[in-house]
C-alpha cells in the first residue's frame, strides 16, 4: 500500500506564490513517477506536473514558466512551487504516484484558491 500526504495548500491572491508538499511512504520501491492534478469545480481532474526520480519533469501549458515541481529522493517527498497565481488556479490540487505494475495513488486533496 501507498500513503500521500499532502500539505501547503491555502488562499493566496493573484500574483502570489504557494508551495505543496507530498510526502509518500509505504511500498513505493517501484515507483515510475509523482505529481500533481488538480480539478477545479465543474471540471474534470487535469495534469498539472509530474516528476520521475531522474528529475526528467512534464507540465501542463498552463503552467509552464510559473511553476516548478521538485523532488527530494531521500524523503520520497515531491514539492510544487506555484508562482504568479491566477484566479483560475483555483482547484483541488491531488499528489499522485505511479508505480511500475502498482497502478496509481492518490493523496487527499489540498485546496488551492486564488482571489482576484
Amino acid at each position: 500500500q501507498v500513503q500521500l500526504v499532502e500539505s501547503g495548500g491555502g488562499l493566496v491572491q493573484a500574483g502570489g506564490s504557494l508551495r505543496l508538499s507530498c510526502a509518500a511512504s509505504g511500498n513505493i520501491f517501484n515507483m515510475i513517477n509523482m505529481g500533481w492534478y488538480r480539478q477545479a469545480p465543474g471540471k474534470q481532474r487535469e495534469l498539472v506536473a509530474t516528476i520521475t526520480r531522474g528529475d526528467s519533469t512534464n507540465y501542463a501549458d498552463s503552467v509552464k514558466g510559473r511553476f516548478t515541481i521538485s523532488i527530494d529522493n531521500a524523503k520520497n517527498t515531491v514539492y510544487l512551487q506555484m508562482n504568479s497565481l491566477k484566479p483560475e488556479d483555483t482547484a483541488v490540487y491531488y499528489c499522485n504516484l505511479y508505480r511500475l505494475r502498482g497502478g496509481t495513488s492518490w493523496g487527499q486533496g489540498t485546496q488551492v484558491t486564488v482571489s482576484s
